[in-house]
């Protein structure tokens, strides 16, 4: 279950839900639509979220014995960032949905808190991604010209 190649396509699906998730359409068509999309890309992240356990259980361990490597800080804190708002973003995603099945003409404070957090997110996993660029560049098998 934690082989590369699962990884990889979690991620992949991971991505793609979460771009599509930011792709807009007015009326409730739209919303089905976003809906369904952002419970694909909340299925994908808890994947990955529980495919990385190990990790994120030891890691976490080591940062609060004081054990936690300088290289690894920046990493782990992103991480758990990523980690609190993306779930604060699912969270308030559900319970904003209301809105848009009803005849309330506003949005709630859940639907502005799940796309500020939507959007605070996106920071997060860019930084994340330039974090994991060597990482990302040896699952694509691009290394380093002329190394044997």
């Amino acid at each position: 279950m934690n082989s590369r190649r699962t990884k990889i396509i979690v991620d992949i699906f991971m991505t793609v839900f979460l771009i599509l998730s930011f792709v807009r359409w007015d009326g409730v068509g739209g919303a089905i639509y976003h809906f369904v999309v952002g419970c694909l890309c909340a299925f994908f992240f808890s994947f990955h979220v529980f495919i990385h356990r190990k990790w994120i259980r030891a890691t976490t361990m080591s940062c609060f014995t004081g054990k936690l490597k300088k290289a690894l800080r920046g990493k782990y804190i992103i991480n758990m960032l990523l980690l609190v708002v993306w779930g604060i973003s699912i969270i308030a995603g559900f319970f904003g949905i209301a809105p848009f099945f009803s005849d309330m003409d506003n949005i709630s404070g859940f639907g502005r808190l799940h796309g500020i957090t939507a959007r605070v997110g996106l920071v997060l996993l860019v930084i994340h991604v330039i974090q994991h660029i060597p990482q990302i560049k040896s699952y694509l098998g691009i290394g380093k010209r002329g190394a044997k």
